[in-house]
């Protein structure tokens, strides 16, 4: 029987991403970029001492990481059989339906863009003490960040691998001088004793604990992203499951190590003391008490490299969610179009450069502070948003496997994945109660409910336009979440995707 009403395809050129360009190294300097460690060690570290004064932070690095390699045994075995640049989009979809999998979409497109264009409210303070070295003064920050997206943007139009060749270079530089900051701090300990007080228990659970939980969580986002780029991976049922535990582990080992190294040189008992007082610039002021001006300069330049691969990471992952929903239709169809030469999601790219742009004249015309009301509200909230996609994939995950089985044990299936759910969701409470302090505002701030109610309803949002595409286009509803094999989708007669598009 003929179907019943046709579908637009684009040539198979222009929705489908390039294949078998990426191997393991590549897809752990996309995911490692994405978690920007120097920015991570020289930021979000010392704003946990210094702010919510808990010493605790390696152990809590640990112990997230610890959730997030549960989370993952579930993510990875799904990995196998769902292949889609949507990830948590598609996950979402074919665990729990397809009306909840376009409300994390839209999630992730709110979360992933938060991210990716608050890190343009960072690069000017990143570039500051670089270019005051070269040319004595700098320019306004929105110069520096124009420079910065311009850049971004033209490597967002070329091929997945030349992006991953640049990262690759900024990441191995950073994470080098990150190791060398720290063998400086702990080969000179304060009183010439090596204490490891901040990985004890007791100087992690006090009040603040869930702050710093969510900071800590925060710093390994981007770690997921390693299924985004399934598609373009070279043997993806083994670069995803390698790329997403490797990335977890070199995570939290640097991370922990870095964070405990900082509390050697300065002293448990003075680090949150210092932190408080140096902010930003206490991992720098230690490298040159140890090891010199020219290893400063060093670090500085690679901490600028570090908002720019970040920058360039999450713009592709962006990029990649948003072709996704449109090669899909759920959003037009132009978005799903990549580029002939490259492969890369050109409509899709744009968009989110265009985006970026109009963010940095905004904030750049009405004077706001690209900092704090950008990139650290935009990074909080943007990780935030993240949080609550891993949390519900985890869930989807159990869905999933529980409907289909698909010859996976039961703690891969069950166990892990049920863990993982529900220390996420004791995280997101957590998150959720400390909302104000992690975003430095009062308690009775608008913007402590404000900007997290955004994820909610968002979703809400997406899953009535899922329903609006079920009644009107079920040819459109019946392929969401199907990723590549969606352009290629017959569509059924009339009763047949009916009865699909129930689901």
């Amino acid at each position: 029987m003929p179907p019943t009403s046709t579908v637009d395809r684009p040539s198979n050129v222009s929705d489908a991403l390039a294949r078998g360009r990426l191997g393991i190294p590549s897809v752990i300097f996309f995911v490692l970029s994405a978690a920007a460690p120097l920015t991570v060690v020289a930021g979000v570290v010392t704003t946990g001492y210094g702010v919510i004064g808990v010493t605790g932070i390696p152990l809590a690095f640990l112990l997230v990481a610890a959730v997030l390699a549960l989370f993952s045994v579930g993510y990875v075995a799904m990995s196998r059989r769902v292949e889609n640049a949507g990830a948590f989009y598609a996950y979402i979809s074919r665990g729990l339906g397809r009306p909840a999998g376009v409300g994390a979409a839209w999630v992730a497109l709110i979360a992933y863009n938060a991210l990716q264009v608050g890190l343009y409210g960072t690069i000017g303070v990143a570039a500051e003490p670089v270019l005051d070295r070269i040319f004595g003064g700098h320019p306004h920050w929105a110069v520096v960040a124009l420079v910065a997206w311009a850049l971004v943007g033209l490597l967002g139009l070329l091929r997945v691998d030349i992006n991953g060749l640049v990262l690759a270079a900024l990441l191995v530089a950073e994470i080098v001088v990150i190791l060398v900051f720290d063998l400086g701090q702990i080969g000179n300990p304060a009183g010439d004793q090596v204490s490891f007080a901040s990985f004890a228990p007791d100087n992690l659970f006090v009040p603040g604990v869930g702050a710093v939980l969510v900071l800590a969580i925060l710093g390994f986002v981007g770690f997921e992203s390693a299924v985004v780029f399934s598609e373009e991976s070279k043997d993806p049922k083994r670069t995803v499951p390698l790329a997403t535990y490797l990335s977890v582990a070199i995570i939290a080992g640097l991370y922990a190590l870095s964070s405990w190294t900082m509390t050697v040189a300065v002293g448990p008992d003075r680090i949150v003391a210092e932190a408080g007082e140096q902010s930003v610039g206490l991992i720098f002021n230690l490298a040159a008490a140890h090891l010199g001006d020219t290893v400063v300069t060093i670090g500085q330049v690679l901490f600028l490299t570090s908002v720019l691969a970040a920058m360039i990471s999450f713009h592709n992952t962006t990029a990649r969610y948003t072709f996704a929903l449109g090669r899909e239709r759920v959003l037009p169809a132009v978005f799903g179009q990549t580029s002939a030469r490259s492969g890369a999601p050109r409509a899709a790219s744009v968009a989110q450069s265009v985006l970026g742009l109009v963010v940095i004249l905004v904030y750049a015309v009405n004077g706001w502070d690209p900092v704090v009301q950008l990139f650290f509200w935009g990074g909080t909230t943007g990780g935030f948003g993240v949080l609550l996609l891993i949390a519900t994939t985890s869930v989807a995950v159990i869905a999933y496997f529980a409907r289909s089985g698909g010859g996976e044990n039961v703690w891969r299936r069950v166990v892990a994945p049920g863990l993982a759910t529900v220390a996420l969701f004791v995280i997101i409470w957590l998150a959720v109660s400390n909302f104000a302090n992690l975003l430095g505002v009062a308690p009775d701030s608008t913007l402590r409910w404000a900007l997290p109610a955004v994820y909610p309803v968002a979703a809400l949002l997406g899953i009535g336009w899922a329903l609006v595409l079920r009644g009107n286009r079920p040819d459109t509803y019946a392929r969401i979440g199907l990723g590549a094999a969606s352009s290629a989708a017959v569509v059924e007669p009339a009763g047949q995707a009916t009865a699909e598009a129930t689901r």
